[in-house]
């Protein structure tokens, strides 16, 4: 069980990285037109499909932890094994899937004229 929270952790950290903490360079700008194209580059953002990838995450890492799971400890620690191979792997799916939506907004922004600070 001690093995599972510390897994978690990663999970609980990813949703640290938003696109509402984009940092620009506010001189000359806007702030109204700037909400407008933050929302509208946020809503180009969501066809990253973050879920998806973190369940493909959990898949493979369910995989990879279920078979390493079994070579170290025979057929009760693949269960185990694929078990903190989906909460591993899941965490780094969403991660990357946030990254990747992050960096969506902040190509979008910069697109769009903004200075991109972060």
């Amino acid at each position: 069980m001690r093995y599972y929270r510390l897994l978690l952790l990663p999970l609980v950290l990813t949703g640290c990285t938003t696109t509402d903490e984009i940092i620009i360079d506010e001189k000359g700008v806007s702030m109204a037109a700037y909400s407008q194209d933050l929302a509208e580059c946020q809503e180009y953002a969501k066809g990253v499909k973050t879920g998806e990838k973190a369940a493909r995450g959990a898949a493979s890492g369910a995989v990879v932890g279920g078979l390493i799971g079994a070579i170290v400890d025979g057929s009760g620690g693949a269960a185990k094994g694929a078990g903190v191979g989906a909460v591993s792997g899941g965490a780094k799916g969403a991660s990357r899937g946030e990254q990747d939506e992050v960096g969506v907004v902040k190509t979008c922004l910069r697109g769009r004229g903004y200075r991109v600070l972060n």
